[in-house]
């Protein structure tokens, strides 16, 4: 099960990424979603998510200030957002994708499996890792 968290600050597009994860994608949990960027933070910190869903414009802190209070935890960023402006930014914050709003169903099923896989290949790698360190 992959666990995921929304933050963004239009309940309107919460509800749609949760319902359109939910349809396409029952693996992926919904497990917490915050309006308020200073929520995100904490909710990530106390769940420490697989998945983050993020957006970049929000009242007092944007999406990068959420991500850099929250550095020291490991998950992997998809940000949504309306404002294609940033996607350099983006990319130096080692954003996993970048999705304009509204999300196209088949990006965000690109960006699911992009994690998926991501996920496999490294956890293959493991399985190898630990095959030698026990031979």
């Amino acid at each position: 099960m992959i666990q995921a968290i929304i933050i963004d600050d239009e309940k309107k597009c919460i509800s749609l990424l949760e319902k359109m994860l939910k349809q396409q994608f029952p693996d992926v949990q919904v497990a917490a979603v915050a309006t308020e960027p200073e929520e995100g933070v904490r909710l990530i910190r106390q769940l420490e998510p697989d998945l983050v869903f993020i957006d970049i414009e929000m009242p007092r802190k944007n999406g990068f200030q959420v991500l850099e209070a929250t550095k020291d935890v490991p998950f992997d960023i998809i940000f949504t957002t309306a404002y294609n402006q940033y996607a350099i930014k983006a990319i130096r914050f080692s954003a996993l994708d970048y999705l304009l709003k509204p999300i196209d169903e088949t990006e965000l099923t690109q960006a699911v499996q992009r994690f998926k896989a991501k996920h496999q290949s490294a956890s293959r790698q493991q399985q190898i890792d630990l095959l030698f360190s026990n031979l």
